[in-house]
Order: C-alpha cells, then sequence, then structure tokens
C-alpha cells in the first residue's frame, strides 16, 4: 500500500518503551530475545513434516503428559534464548517440575522471570493444526544479584508487567501487552522480521462463536451445560444460536474469538474437579491479554487476575473472552449454585 510504512516488534518495542511503567533497555532486550526465540520454532514447527521432529519423544512432562519431540526443542530453544538476554534471573516451564534458575552474574542481577508454555496445543502438532507459545512476565521480589526463589513465580496475575503469545499457523503471529493495550505483530518471511498487524487490539463485548470440549458436557457444572444450551437456542436478537468452533489449542481458540468476539470454556469438570488449565503459564498471561483488549477472565466465580497462586503448577476452571458472553456464563452459575443451596 502507498505510504504504508513497516514497524518491526523490536522498532515497536522501543517506541513504546515509555508505556512500561519501569521502562529500561533490560525489559526491551528480553522481549526482543523471545521474539528471536519465537522465529526459530517457527522454522522447526513449519519444517516438522520433513525432519524427525515429529511424534512422541518417549518422555512423559510433570502434567503426566507424554512429550512431543517438538515440545522438548521449544522448551530447550526458548530457555537458551532467555538465558542469553542476560535480563532474566528464572523460569518456570510447563515441561519442567521445579524452576529454572540462573547462576551467571548477568542473569542474577536480571529484573524479571517468566512464566512459559513453550508449545500449547502440542496434541496437534502431528496432523498439522495452529499451536501457539504462551508466556507472562514479572519483576523478581527477591533481591538482584541473588538467585531467584519460588516466591518469584508465585504472584498474582494482577502484577505481571507482560504476557504474550505466539501463534504458528497460516501465518506467525506474536500477540502481546505491557499493559497499555494489545498488539499483534505477523512475521514476515522474506525479511525474517515480526511487523506490526494489529493495533491496539480490541474484541467485541458479544460475539457469535462458543468455544469448548462438548464431548466433557456430562460431566461439566449444571450452569455450564445450561450456558451451552442457551448458546444452542435460537434468538436472533442474540445472534443465537452460536457457532461452535473448538480446534483443541487455547492459543488457536483464544485467538480468534479474541479477534472476532467469542467465549473459550474449559471448566471444571468430575474428572478434573480443578479444571484442567495452568494457572501461571496459560490462565494469567492469557487474562492478561483478554482484559487489555477489553474482554474478561475468570474462574465462573473469581477474576483470574486476583487469584494467588499457591503451586507452580497449580490448575484453575478457565472462561475468557468475550465481556457480555462470560458474564453470561457466571450468570448461569450463580444461578445454579443459589438454586443448588434452597
Amino acid at each position: 500500500m502507498k505510504g504504508y510504512t513497516i514497524k518491526t516488534l523490536t522498532q515497536f518495542i522501543i517506541e513504546r518503551q515509555t508505556d512500561f511503567p519501569y521502562a529500561t533497555g533490560e525489559f526491551s532486550r528480553l522481549l526482543y530475545h523471545m521474539g528471536v526465540a519465537a522465529k526459530v520454532v517457527n522454522k522447526k514447527v513449519n519444517k516438522a513434516g520433513l525432519v524427525d521432529i515429529l511424534g512422541l519423544a518417549g518422555e512423559v512432562n510433570v502434567q503426566g503428559e507424554e512429550q512431543k519431540k517438538l515440545d522438548i526443542f521449544a522448551n530447550w530453544r526458548f530457555i537458551q534464548s532467555i538465558k542469553s538476554s542476560g535480563q532474566c534471573c528464572g523460569i518456570a516451564s510447563e515441561e519442567d517440575q521445579e524452576i529454572i534458575t540462573f547462576d551467571d552474574d548477568l542473569a542474577l542481577d536480571g529484573n524479571y522471570i517468566i512464566c512459559m508454555d513453550p508449545l500449547d496445543g502440542s496434541s496437534n502438532i502431528d496432523v498439522n493444526v495452529s499451536v501457539g507459545t504462551i508466556f507472562s512476565i514479572y519483576r523478581r521480589i527477591s533481591p538482584r544479584g541473588t538467585r531467584a526463589v519460588l516466591e518469584d513465580f508465585l504472584q498474582e496475575g494482577t502484577k505481571q508487567v507482560a504476557a504474550g503469545y505466539i501463534i504458528y499457523g497460516s501465518s506467525t503471529m506474536l500477540v502481546y501487552t505491557t499493559g497499555s493495550g494489545v498488539y499483534g505483530f505477523t512475521l514476515d518471511p522474506s525479511i525474517g522480521e515480526f511487523c506490526l498487524s494489529y493495533y491496539d487490539i480490541k474484541t467485541p463485548e458479544d460475539g457469535a462463536i462458543y468455544s469448548i470440549n462438548e464431548g466433557n458436557y456430562v460431566k461439566m457444572p449444571k450452569g455450564i451445560q445450561q450456558y451451552i444450551k442457551y448458546c444452542q437456542e435460537e434468538d436472533k436478537s442474540t445472534q443465537r444460536p452460536y457457532s461452535a468452533r473448538y480446534i483443541g489449542s487455547l492459543v488457536a481458540d483464544f485467538h480468534r474469538n479474541l479477534l472476532k468476539g467469542g467465549i473459550f470454556l474449559y471448566p471444571e469438570t468430575l474428572a478434573a474437579p480443578n479444571g484442567k488449565l495452568r494457572l501461571l503459564y496459560e490462565c494469567n498471561p492469557i487474562a492478561f491479554i483478554a482484559e487489555q483488549a477489553g474482554g474478561v477472565a475468570s474462574t465462573g466465580t473469581q477474576r483470574i487476575l486476583e487469584m494467588k497462586p499457591t503451586t507452580l503448577h497449580q490448575r484453575v476452571p478457565f472462561i475468557v473472552g468475550s465481556k457480555n458472553m462470560v458474564g453470561k456464563t457466571e450468570q448461569f452459575l450463580a444461578e445454579h449454585k443459589s438454586a443448588a443451596t434452597k
């Protein structure tokens, strides 16, 4: 387009640095290194069918899930890139039982910690469906110059200084927020750079898409069952019936709903009474992005970002998306709970 100026992720971070309450070159370098790792993982994802990187690796992660080969690579690649930034003193990853701390002088003085799911939706790798990386950045609590400790990671989501995700699909995008809006960058393979493609993303207050694994319907709370029925009822004044769209990759489902309007639900079930998604490196970063775009993220009864984590791999029920749709779900859950106590 005539007169259009390409703005890269690096340029944008530098220009918007003042939006960040602790504006420093340290933070900019950390985000830059996240972008570098994303480019490397993107290449591996795109070449996965041509090399020996598909399939199971023969190991089980801390969640009891079989690790995919690409899971292991993505975890290693992000850890190495984050470490080389010199700005991060520790990492919590879905793939590792304990926190990872760095002991070189630069890292010990690093002011940030990162929580991440290096490859969300990895069960879809072998069938060429979009997968993603989710990350969350906090300022450390422990003194600079010392090793990171568990308490650095067990912070409420309201204390995040940045969060984002990378979606590896028909195009590769990096979406992030530092608390001053949500911005999306698409990887241009011709120049090898993430370029600004979505400015100040706002999710619609209403939508016409609901995303949930309806195979678990009979195991879900009555309030969720009632909301699903509500979604399926015809009512032209509210765009119903809604369209059911479920990929099974949190990043892919959320990204679609973020742009088009919709709701993603992974509630508690009889098989998973505490929910399935992890608070620190899945729910908190996605919730931060959702709220910055005008959406809502909830357990069904509580704001996600206000939850105080108690363990590294804590699971919680997760409902996120358009404001009015999440509100309606909470209404059904509250009404059923009220009726059940009478």
